[in-house]
Order: C-alpha cells, then structure tokens, then sequence
C-alpha cells in the first residue's frame, strides 16, 4: 500500500515522504497512530500544493532577511562601558547589551542568540559583529564602545 507520511517514522520514512509499506503495517499501525495517511491522487495533490506553499514561504522569508541585512548595516550601535587604562574595559560588552540597545534605540527586535560574538568585548572602540538572520543571510552590525 502506498502511503503518504505524516510525521517521521525510524526505519520507514520522512514527513512529506510517498512510500510503499505493507498492507497490515500501513491500516494498523500508520493510519490508525495518524502517521500516514494513503497516497490517493487528492492526498498527492494536496501534499505537492503544501510543498508550494513551504517554497514560497521560504523565499519569502529570505528576502525579508535580505531587507533586514541592508537596513542593519547602515546602523551602529553606541555603547557605553567603564574603562581603565589603554582602553581596556571593566568587564566585557556581551550579545545581550548588544541586543537589548538595538531595541532600545533603534527599535530592532533581534535575538542575542542571533549575534554571531564568539567571545565578548572587552576594548574601546569600534568592532564589527556578524549577525545571522538566516541560514544563508548574515549582517554585520557596528558596536561603537565608550567611556562612560
């Protein structure tokens, strides 16, 4: 019986996926837990138009990324960070105060996680911090630290 999955099942298939299975397989265990449903033509049919839509909403989403990319990069971020002799800071700048001032003044709602820093900032001056905003889009943003 051919049977089109709902959800992944180990050792059978993907969600999305055609396949063949046994008969007794497919009516008492993949149906029944509604993990399959069969493949007739409108199931088939359905399924192809959801994996438009899926599509769709993917280069749509891709081009907001790439919107949000060129708007970030013509900002920069001004922080304000105790200091000590050389320019170097008490403490270190983190992804968090990144974020949190990019909302604050810029009314950007990114999540810190997004903020590529590997390690945090801990001198004066200017530094350039990559953001992904999607697995193919990446910004960077201008973090301008100061004396307070």
């Amino acid at each position: 019986m051919r049977v089109i999955f709902l959800k992944d099942v180990k050792g059978k298939g993907k969600k999305g996926e055609v396949k063949n299975v046994a008969d007794g397989y497919a009516q008492n265990f993949l149906i029944k837990q509604g993990l399959a449903v069969e493949a007739s033509n409108a199931n088939v049919s359905s399924l192809e138009a959801q994996k438009n839509k899926e599509k769709k909403e993917a280069v749509q989403e891709h081009e907001k990324a790439k919107q949000l990319k060129e708007s970030l990069e013509k900002l920069t971020v001004e922080l304000k960070a105790k200091s000590g002799e050389g320019g170097r800071l008490f403490g270190s700048v983190t992804s968090k105060q990144i974020a949190d001032e990019l909302q604050k003044t810029h009314k950007f709602k990114l999540d810190k996680r997004k903020i590529d820093l590997p390690d945090a900032i801990r001198s004066m001056g200017y530094t350039n911090v990559p953001v992904k905003l999607h697995p193919e889009v990446t910004a960077t943003i201008k973090v301008h630290v100061t004396e307070e």
